[in-house]
């Protein structure tokens, strides 16, 4: 119960509390909580009570926060679930919250590192089969470790960042040159984030059954992909430009608490993985029922299910440090594009399309192979909550810009 007027399945409800940096007119960034169509502004509300932990909510990112630790992060979430709970707070709680629409949302975290894996078989499949047609859909080494690149973090930005068209070499054509310019294969990649708290000292590792202690909160996430620049480089050391030009992270980070329920068996993993990846209990190797969608322009293009994911969040944190390479707050690991094995679950143009040779028609009869400059992609989804509730986790959204087009940052609501 609660004096807010929510209703039962309003998005952003108690079941969720997800935590944000925003600011307002004349305000420095500071760290927020989403509730129904306000935010909660964290840094005002704890000062007014002279909260041991204002200085923290202080701060325009959720890195000071984050490294507190599970325990006091949970007990955080538990004030404020009595903030909004008890009506004796009301009066005090109103007047820190403030209408989303009339906010700044700015990026939530100060990335640290980024980790892309390939977690999906789907999709790491179809890739092959685009991309490698004379050779096996997988490497002989998808099914025994978690594949994974190393990304750019300086280039991840909050939803509502446009992004511009990336330029690059593609494949040569019948004269041996490769050509140069903006990429004509522009794609999507629906994606889920997973960001760390907690440092470790290089040269130690994270088991796989302590992965929750380092595992935050959740965000959705588009890998863009130049899949024309992509195809060209990617041999032999993988992903480098075709990618590291953008990645879109939701502003609002879903804390794992918020997750309890969506928490599934993995669908089965064979041949069994070496002991590192194996876990102490069934539960350390735990799925998620993540619902996911895809829109282009407003047209649904994909509903892609997080719980068709074949890598638990737990063995990709454990693989991501087994030969000593040390986490810090702040650190961004995603899970891959999130691909089903129906063509309506894929989580990228090249699979919905097969690399634009089947284009999708969108809602205004314009067809699709891959974004053209103006198209907007916004991902969204939720999870199953207590008591048949739901976990919104928010979306993010980005715009196609053309090469020398002036960008837009930050998220407004």
């Amino acid at each position: 119960m609660t004096w807010l007027e929510l209703a039962d399945d309003a998005p952003f409800g108690l079941s969720t509390l997800p935590y944000g940096v925003f600011s307002d007119v004349g305000t420095p960034p500071r760290v927020g909580v989403r509730v129904g169509d306000r935010v909660l502004d964290l840094a005002g509300v704890a000062r007014a009570l002279s909260h041991e932990r204002a200085d923290v909510f202080s701060q325009p990112s959720l890195n000071a926060f984050m490294q507190l630790g599970p325990q006091q992060c949970q007990e955080v979430r538990a004030w404020i679930g009595q903030l909004l709970e008890d009506p004796a707070h009301r009066d005090l709680v109103e007047r820190h919250l403030v209408d989303v629409d009339s906010v700044v949302l700015h990026l939530p975290v100060e990335v640290a590192d980024y980790v892309d894996f390939y977690a999906s078989e789907s999709h790491a499949s179809n890739v092959g089969k685009i991309f490698r047609p004379e050779s096996p859909d997988l490497p002989p080494n998808w099914r025994h470790l978690p594949i994974g690149y190393h990304g750019r973090a300086g280039t991840v930005v909050v939803s509502g960042t446009d992004v511009v068209r990336p330029a690059g070499q593609r494949r040569p054509g019948s004269d041996g040159v490769p050509p140069f310019g903006p990429s004509a294969s522009l794609d999507v990649e629906c994606e889920v984030g997973f960001v760390i708290r907690g440092p470790t000292e290089l040269g130690a590792s994270v088991p796989v059954s302590e992965a929750r202690e380092h595992l935050f909160g959740v965000v959705l996430l588009n890998d863009w992909s130049a899949r024309d620049i992509q195809a060209w480089e990617y041999v032999p050391l993988g992903p480098f430009l075709g990618k590291s030009f953008a990645t879109s992270i939701s502003a609002w980070v879903v804390p794992f608490e918020a997750l309890a329920e969506s928490q599934v068996p993995l669908p089965g993993q064979d041949p069994p993985v070496l002991p590192y990846l194996r876990g102490e209990t069934d539960s350390d190797l735990f799925g998620m029922d993540l619902h996911l969608e895809v829109r282009v322009n407003g047209s649904l293009v994909s509903s892609p299910q997080f719980r068709d994911m074949y890598w638990s969040p737990a063995q990709m944190l454990a693989h991501l440090t087994v030969n000593g390479a040390s986490l810090r707050t702040g650190d961004l690991f995603a899970s891959g594009t999130v691909s089903g094995t129906d063509p309506a679950t894929y989580g990228s143009l090249l699979e919905r399309t097969w690399n634009g040779t089947d284009p999708i028609v969108l809602e205004d009869g314009t067809t699709r192979g891959f974004l053209e400059d103006g198209d907007q992609v916004t991902l969204s989804g939720w999870a199953p909550g207590p008591a048949g509730t739901r976990v919104t986790l928010g979306e993010v959204t980005g715009t196609i810009t053309p090469q020398g087009h002036p960008r837009r940052g930050h998220s407004l609501g």
